[in-house]
């Protein structure tokens, strides 16, 4: 069964208001100039941020914006569209020159397209001084310019940019959503489909990726392993070394498998054949894509390490679930026999200080801790206090 064809905002299952509302603002000739979309992990808020700038210039709004068909459709979500500007940092936080350079570009009017959009990922990262310089960018916007910012929560930006965009906040899709999704436009079975949905929380891009490779479904089975193996200190250390390795190996596989489908998506755009010769004008195009990859490199494997920790993170949630006898089904319900017995090593009180050690861990790596040394650490709480003897 192949993948049906859809438009910019089919992964946003869930989410119906939300689309309504992108929908209706890209259909309009005056729409609000400042945006912030917010939602934890796995809410699709940087989808929704590009699927929103793809619709702004759709060739088919103001009457159906967001075709996903037509060539600005296309370059957007191949990151190379000129008038859209997809930014995020891999650093802690955004350079004030960097900030600067936006403003700059907004200044810009959007050649052959209706609006230039400037998508700002990881928005809650602009320092103080940052937010100064893009308050008045956003306060005094040129007429034909579109800032989306992208935050998890309102509180991660200060009230002075947030009480100037319009605000949509994003939800956590339902599995069930997640896994007709998958099973009408990636042509799953309803059995593969639910496992990945449940197993990655409803995070679409993670479940996808599980339910097509099977190198990345063995990696998630080794990392959900690891802490009911660890009963030592060298233990915990061989652990993290192991997980921290796999953090990589996913991140190094899924950068690869963007680019792929940027250069895809490029190729598609400019009317090349998939296997055609890059003519000498066009190969600048896609020299940008590489670099951009390239860019985003030591970032995937921030956010790969982050993912990695949620899939531990549900480890504990299943343990906690298993001593309360909540009667739940678990997250990780193929090792619920496993999850038991380790369950029996621990008191509900540990559980709870094992997702506060992991908890913590996230915020160590955020804040650009060296993820070795913070798995380590993280890792070494781990270990079932009544092994620790041993």
């Amino acid at each position: 069964m192949t993948a049906v064809s859809q438009d910019v905002f089919s992964e946003l299952v869930g989410q119906d208001a939300q689309v309504q509302q992108l929908r209706t603002a890209a259909s309009s000739s005056t729409p609000t100039h400042a945006w912030l979309f917010t939602g934890p992990p796995g809410s699709g808020r940087s989808n929704a941020a590009r699927a929103f700038a793809a619709a702004l210039n759709c060739e088919r709004a103001p009457e159906a914006p967001g075709c996903g068909q037509c060539r600005s459709c296309s370059l957007v979500a191949a990151g190379s569209h000129p008038a859209v500007s997809l930014v995020s940092t891999e650093n802690v936080s955004y350079r004030i020159e960097d900030v600067r350079e936006l403003v700059t570009t907004a200044q810009d009017r959007p050649q052959g397209a209706r609006w230039r959009v400037i998508v700002m990922e990881d928005a809650d990262r602009m320092t103080e001084r940052a937010t100064n310089v893009l308050l008045k960018a956003i306060e005094e916007p040129p007429p034909q310019t579109i800032w989306v910012l992208c935050a998890p929560s309102p509180a991660d930006v200060l009230v002075t940019i947030r009480s100037r965009c319009r605000h949509v906040s994003l939800r956590i899709p339902p599995a069930d959503a997640v896994a007709q999704l998958l099973v009408a436009r990636d042509g799953l079975n309803e059995q593969q489909a639910a496992f990945a949905a449940r197993v990655s929380q409803s995070h679409i891009g993670v479940a996808r990726r599980l339910a097509r490779d099977e190198e990345a479904r063995r990696r998630r089975e080794q990392v959900v392993s690891l802490p009911l193996k660890v009963r030592s200190a060298s233990a915990a250390v061989l652990a993290a070394g192991e997980l921290v390795a796999n953090a990589q190996a996913d991140a190094e596989a899924e950068s690869e498998a963007r680019l792929a489908q940027e250069q895809a998506g490029l190729r598609r755009s400019l009317g090349l054949e998939p296997e055609e010769k890059i003519p000498p004008k066009l190969r600048a195009q896609f020299k940008r894509l590489e670099e951009e990859s390239a860019r985003r490199a030591k970032r995937a494997v921030t956010d790969a390490l982050d993912r990695t920790l949620i899939d531990l993170t549900a480890v504990y949630r299943d343990v906690l679930s298993l001593k309360l006898e909540a009667g739940v089904e678990l997250v990780n319900e193929h090792l619920r026999q496993e999850l038991s017995e380790y369950a029996d090593l621990l008191s509900a009180e540990q559980a709870l200080g094992c997702l506060d050690a992991l908890s913590t861990a996230r915020v160590r790596i955020g804040q650009n801790v060296p993820p070795l040394l913070a798995v380590e650490a993280l890792m070494m709480t781990l270990i079932p206090r009544r092994s620790r003897a041993a």
